[in-house]
């Protein structure tokens, strides 16, 4: 095993501080990256590593963080975590969302303590310095302070933007700029679900015992897809493989995919809804992978047979066989937008061996809990896989601490693994160069 890393301690954005010598190192680490293969063990273990991933990749790109259906109101908000950064990302008037680091500007208290919930003005619980919904300071109880000036006190912020329901944030200075151009590419695909309109039927919240680049890799294949037999009663296994790369037992169900995608891609040419794969994980700084897919059965839900889990549709969906919408995001969120429900996934990092997964289910907002939909039945496909993945993702993260782990080859269908990893290092490069 490679020795430990020692850089800076002090997480920031821009990096500044690190010294000459153990950015080469980094960089040692990421020239000798083989294609193709896992990555050497202190990308998964090394906690000085890990804040370089803090500032590099989370510190610098647009972040998923929320639903609008978790805020839906002005002066609601979510306190969003992830390695050494707390955000509030609020619901404003204006239908958008202001993103505020939740570190009070006195003595850098968390000033909203909860997870979600409803505000006016935010104060911080320490000495009641009060902010408005903006991040100016309009309140500092501070006897005898004369020259004391509160504009030069207001809560930082960060940007804030709102995608076809989803929103969004970014730490940088200067945010890169081609998201506007990914943005393009998934609008049309989400926009008839209409999540502005949908609303929060659960979330579930996991802390899986893993780096967050293994959480990530875990969900860019299915190779291990096998280990997800409530996940294989609607979801096609054979995703991922082509006609050349389909093993002898799955033919059959690489058959009836085959006949279900082309049902699925008749019936959106008819609705005018896309469908088409877009590919672009390691091509672009804001990678993605988009597409609608079949599922098995009666091509509705994740249901072990395939059918719809809630009576309602979402927005203006002409009909339930849809398949599923599936999204992903560089670098931590995945996506299933269906026609009765949308599951929304984001990886937040806690430390070098931890990462909380956030699913959240989305239902249309007239929909009713035990007449239109039955809440276990709704969430207990993914739970169950959520359940199973962090148990993988243990396993992988028990591996690489091992001092005989070695990088090991990546098959044909986990191909978007490699994009992700390679996705990873050029973002990583760019940073240390």
């Amino acid at each position: 095993m490679a020795p430990a890393i020692n850089l800076s301690p002090a997480p920031s954005t821009t990096g500044a501080g690190i010294a000459g010598e153990k950015l080469a190192e980094i960089s040692d680490l990421l020239e000798r990256r083989r294609a193709g293969f896992s990555l050497e063990s202190p990308f998964y273990t090394d906690p000085d590593l890990f804040a370089v991933d803090m500032r590099a990749i989370f510190g610098e790109h647009w972040i998923y963080a929320a639903s609008v259906a978790e805020v839906p109101e002005p002066g609601d908000y979510v306190t969003v975590e992830y390695g050494p950064y707390s955000l509030v990302v609020l619901r404003n008037d204006d239908a958008g969302v202001n993103v505020l680091h939740n570190v009070c500007r006195h003595r850098g208290a968390r000033v909203l303590t909860e997870p979600t919930g409803t505000t006016g003005n935010l104060v911080c619980g320490y000495h009641s310095w009060t902010y408005s919904p903006e991040g100016e300071l309009i309140h500092a109880s501070a006897p005898g302070e004369i020259d004391f000036d509160k504009e030069c006190y207001a809560l930082k912020r960060a940007h804030g933007k709102i995608v076809a329901g989803l929103i969004f944030i970014c730490l940088a200075d200067e945010p890169p700029t081609d998201f506007d151009e990914t943005a393009k590419i998934f609008e049309p695909y989400l926009a008839p679900h209409e999540l502005s309109t949908a609303k929060v039927a659960y979330q579930q919240n996991i802390v899986e015992e893993g780096n967050w680049k293994l959480v990530m890799e875990n969900n860019r294949e299915c190779y291990h897809c096998d280990g997800h037999p409530e996940l294989a009663c609607s979801l096609f296994p054979t995703w991922g493989l082509t006609d050349e790369t389909v093993p002898k037992h799955l033919e059959d169900v690489w058959e009836r995919n085959q006949d279900a995608q082309a049902s699925l891609e008749y019936r959106c040419r008819r609705y005018g809804l896309p469908y088409e794969v877009v590919e672009e994980l390691d091509t672009r700084v804001a990678g993605i992978r988009i597409s609608r897919e079949s599922l098995d059965g009666d091509g509705e839900s994740f249901s072990p047979d395939g059918h719809r889990l809630s009576k309602k549709l979402l927005g203006d969906l002409p009909d339930f066989r849809l398949g599923r919408c599936s999204m992903h995001l560089q670098p931590n969120s995945w996506f299933h937008f269906l026609g009765d429900h949308v599951i929304t996934f984001g990886a937040f990092p806690i430390n070098e061996h931890q990462t909380l997964v956030r699913t959240t289910w989305l239902v249309a907002d007239d929909a009713v809990e035990g007449v239109d939909y039955d809440l276990d039945k709704l969430t207990h496909t993914w739970k169950q896989t959520n359940l199973q993945d962090k148990a993988f993702v243990e396993l992988c993260q028990q591996g690489a601490s091992s001092p005989v782990y070695e990088p090991g080859p990546y098959m044909k269908s986990e191909y978007q693994v490699e994009a992700f990893i390679n996705w990873y290092v050029q973002r990583m490069q760019e940073h240390v160069a």
